[in-house]
């Protein structure tokens, strides 16, 4: 370079020797380009020997790898020279993280190009932390929302949710918590980066000392807190001395505490820690607040679908009441007021013609084998598909042999096609099925006034897309007749428990239909979507927290 030439402090202009015959891909630098047009680039453009070293570099590249001034000779470079002999160039989506001091992480896009006949290499560069970060960001906004959608376990969507904040924004650790049913205690259910069995019970040991808890304040506001230089504050302020260990490492500095909010109501807490050299700006809390938000509807998901549950067990002891009613509670008050009458005759000194005692034995045992064919049946009806070692083809078998066993009609199974994908269904899938077929059948049983009911299941195709249809058809006087005969008695069984049935095949994608048949009859026909592959197992639950 000619020694008239200005070099900018800290930097090494590149040499017109080292660009000579070399094309720089994506800037605006050709092998007749100016020094200055060099020196006042955008992007960052050096050149590196075969170790990765620098030679040379412009001020951006300077700036943006934040090299010492008047050290960029011989200094540790970010790119790897290509290892494979004669490789003259690497371009395409290359990226490398450099960490040139704590807390300074950055990603840059680079280009390399060999300089002709010699082991160095011109790399031309960018800074994309930013939009990487970004990009990283919105991708793991989605993937929660995926997790909320497709997850079972509220602990292994929180546990997911919590790794995927730390691995994002590289985090030292995060934390979800939640707020018990009596909203008075905190419990850990996801975390990455600390943990520890003995964290709650520390915790409210420095609560005692008088340690200000960010997380409460940010629950009783319902806003999210940061607190710059919060390691510094618990490492110093005696009132922490029972958490300080289990916080010392992995090391941070920075805090945030945000809300987790469901229809207004505070149902937990995030909270983030971020490493040394880290600051909590606009863009890293909306991020916290993303993700809070897909927190808080898994939560908000994982409290109605347990109210479903208590609502559906209250159903099915409603209904498990009114069978009792009309049947079991009836046939034992016959066989009572039989047995009555015997007394009665005795009491009054009259001795029973042994006919008469052999009508009311009779009838005793054929009553009593009705109390137990109806016991049985609803024995089975509690306990259906969720018994270990039976599918949903078993479980609907036992229920038609019952309904036959209990209402004298004929009862028919028909399965298309049996085989391993019925075997394989979620059980909680199939507890819902068999449970809509059931007060199908029974609805047909109480209702219908048949003399037979017919059972199918299938697994049709359409495409790529597979159903389960199972139909309930019956021989009947249809729907019509039978809700102007039944009127008074249909509506627990046939309008409460159609709603049921409803709900259950809604919570899988399903729909179900009712139709008469022609000829006389009715159908009910459940029709739900299999998934082609099930989620994951969920992530175990963490043992503790930092």
């Amino acid at each position: 370079m000619d020694a008239d030439r200005r070099a900018v402090p800290g930097s090494v202009a590149i040499s017109d020797t080292a660009m000579t015959d070399t094309a720089i891909t994506d800037t605006a630098i050709t092998d007749t380009a100016s020094e200055d047009v060099v020196e006042h680039a955008p992007d960052g453009l050096a050149v590196i020997d075969a170790d990765g070293r620098f030679v040379e570099a412009n001020p951006a590249a300077v700036q943006l790898c934040g090299l010492a001034p008047g050290a960029v000779a011989g200094a540790r470079s970010p790119f790897p020279a290509p290892e494979e002999p004669g490789t003259t160039s690497r371009s395409g989506d290359l990226t490398v993280e450099w960490t040139a001091a704590p807390g300074t992480r950055r990603e840059f896009a680079y280009v390399l190009n060999q300089v002709p006949g010699r082991p160095r290499w011109v790399v031309s560069f960018r800074d994309v932390t930013v939009s990487r970060l970004q990009q990283r960001r919105l991708a793991a906004i989605a993937k929660a929302a995926s997790s909320v959608a497709s997850k079972r376990s509220l602990v292994g969507t929180l546990e997911a949710l919590a790794q995927e904040v730390a691995r994002t924004d590289a985090l030292a650790g995060v934390q979800v918590l939640t707020v018990n049913s009596a909203g008075n205690r905190l419990h850990v259910m996801g975390a990455s980066g600390f943990r520890s069995s003995e964290f709650f019970d520390k915790l409210m040991e420095c609560r005692a000392r008088g340690a200000r808890l960010i997380m409460l304040e940010a629950l009783e506001k319902r806003e999210p807190m940061v607190v710059p230089n919060r390691y510094q504050q618990t490492m110093t302020d005696p009132a922490w001395e029972p958490l300080r260990e289990l916080m010392r490492q992995p090391r941070w500095d920075w805090f945030a505490s945000v809300p987790l909010l469901a229809r207004g109501e505070p149902v937990g807490i995030l909270n983030a820690f971020f490493a040394p050299g880290q600051t909590v700006g606009e863009t890293e809390l909306e991020f916290l607040l993303a993700m809070a938000e897909q927190a808080a509807m898994a939560v908000d998901h994982a409290e109605l679908l347990e109210r479903e549950r208590d609502l559906v067990r209250r159903e099915e002891r409603q209904k498990l009441a009114r069978d009792l009613h009309d049947s079991v509670v009836q046939q034992v008050f016959s066989m009572m007021m039989q047995a009555r009458s015997l007394g009665v005759l005795v009491g009054r000194g009259l001795q029973p013609a042994p006919e008469k005692v052999a009508q009311v034995a009779d009838d005793l045992s054929s009553t009593a084998e009705d109390v137990l064919a109806d016991l049985r049946g609803m024995v089975v009806e509690l306990r259906p598909a969720t018994t270990a070692g039976r599918g949903l083809v078993s479980a609907l078998r036992s229920l038609v042999d019952t309904t036959v066993a209990r209402a004298g009609l004929q009862v028919d199974l028909d399965v298309a096609d049996p085989g391993a994908e019925l075997d394989a269904l979620d059980v909680d899938l199939v507890e819902d099925v068999y449970r809509i077929v059931a007060e199908a059948v029974h609805n047909s049983v109480k209702h219908a006034g048949g003399t037979s009911v017919r059972v199918r299941l299938a697994v049709t195709s359409h495409g790529r897309r597979r159903r389960l249809v199972a139909d309930v058809t019956d021989d009947g006087r249809g729907i019509g007749a039978r809700a102007d005969a039944d009127q008074e008695d249909r509506t627990p069984s046939s309008g409460f428990g159609m709603t049921v049935m409803r709900e259950r095949a809604a919570r899988w994608g399903g729909v179900v239909r009712v139709h008469e048949v022609s000829g006389g009859g009715t159908c009910v026909r459940l029709t739900l979507p299999l998934v082609t592959s099930l989620p994951a197992d969920p992530i175990p639950p963490a043992t503790g927290a930092p």
